[in-house]
């Protein structure tokens, strides 16, 4: 069972999701993966704790403060690799951005690998459950031939 809560934000609505006590979804209204694979049911719960937390994170947020992702138990479900993708994600300091290559490489030098693939990685962002406290902050940079 999911708990769901609906968010006014200035993008648009939002909904939040948690099980177990932790953030597990945040989708914009009508994004590409919106629910991504969650199937489960779902109940409004305006009185969960973890999705009055994240109401008020995103409220700090959207007035310009910069809240600690570390300030949320975050749970997004998802392959080990992407989980990989998504921490880097969490450890890019506000206002700063990296590429998918950069990011494959981090994550290739944490398993001993020579290389992995960006786009790989490309895909693991769009796939990204908890949009805007995960920071989307990657862009593609076109590899030389």
């Amino acid at each position: 069972m999911l708990d769901v809560m609906w968010y006014a934000s200035p993008v648009g609505r939002l909904l939040l999701a948690a099980k177990e006590g932790a953030l597990t979804g945040l989708w914009m209204e009508g994004q590409k993966y919106f629910l991504g694979s969650f199937q489960e049911e779902m109940e409004q719960k305006n009185d969960s704790d973890v999705l009055n937390q994240t109401k008020d994170w995103l409220d700090r947020y959207f007035k310009g403060e910069k809240p600690e992702i570390g300030e949320l138990e975050l749970a997004p479900d998802g392959s080990e690799f992407r989980k990989a993708v998504w921490n880097v994600l969490c450890d890019i300091p506000y206002g700063e951005v990296i590429t998918y290559g950069q990011i494959s490489q981090k994550i290739a030098a944490g398993r001993g690998l020579p290389r992995m693939s960006a786009q790989a990685v490309g895909g693991a962002v769009g796939h990204n459950p908890i949009s805007i406290i995960i920071p989307v902050t990657v862009w593609w940079e076109p590899m030389e031939v």
